[in-house]
């Protein structure tokens, strides 16, 4: 289920992208120059069960249905949320190279990424609690391409990896509550 064509979504010229990306960095360098607090930001996302084992998602503004394929008793009306999962990872990854690559004057002239993550379903079915529940491994592949040495795009990657959000949950242990209300 698509919401949102992605034809929908704003084209820009690299000039124009930017202007946003040094936009944003100088606000929010203004911001938490004054206020060192408004560094920390509270993300809040609400969902409701929806169909067999679906969800609707609200994020502010924005709805999604996240759902499972028929072998895990979804529907398959939508991505489930594993595969979000990469795909939030994947989108965080693209918005930090752009913001790194402007920052650092590198000229990146597309970016592709695909995202692997190997899940043993043996936990989730109650079948062996000795394996991980979540991804046991996720292989991220980057393709850049532009005018800039191997060497440029190395030092960009090393930026990025050490500055991405979602890639940082990834790699490390987030504490984490759940609590029945």
């Amino acid at each position: 289920m698509t919401l949102i064509d992605i034809d929908s979504v704003p084209q820009s010229t690299a000039d124009e992208r930017a202007a946003r990306l040094d936009a944003a960095g100088a606000a929010w360098s203004d911001r938490i120059t004054r206020d060192p607090s408004s560094a920390q930001l509270t993300y809040r996302v609400d969902g409701r069960g929806s169909g067999a084992v679906a969800s609707e998602i609200r994020a502010g503004n924005h709805r999604f249905v996240v759902d499972e394929p028929a072998g895990l008793a979804g529907d398959d009306v939508a991505a489930s949320p594993v595969e979000y999962a990469l795909g939030a990872l994947i989108s965080c990854q693209i918005v930090v190279y752009r913001l790194y690559a402007n920052a650092l004057g590198i000229v990146v002239d597309d970016i592709d990424i695909t995202a692997e993550g190997d899940l043993d379903v043996r936990k989730l079915f109650g079948i062996d609690e000795a394996v991980r529940a979540g991804f046991s491994a996720v292989r991220l592949t980057v393709s850049l391409t532009g005018p800039e040495s191997a060497e440029r795009y190395e030092e960009l990657r090393r930026v990025v990896d050490a500055h991405c959000p979602v890639l940082d949950l990834f790699a490390n242990p987030v504490p984490t509550t759940v609590a029945l209300g």
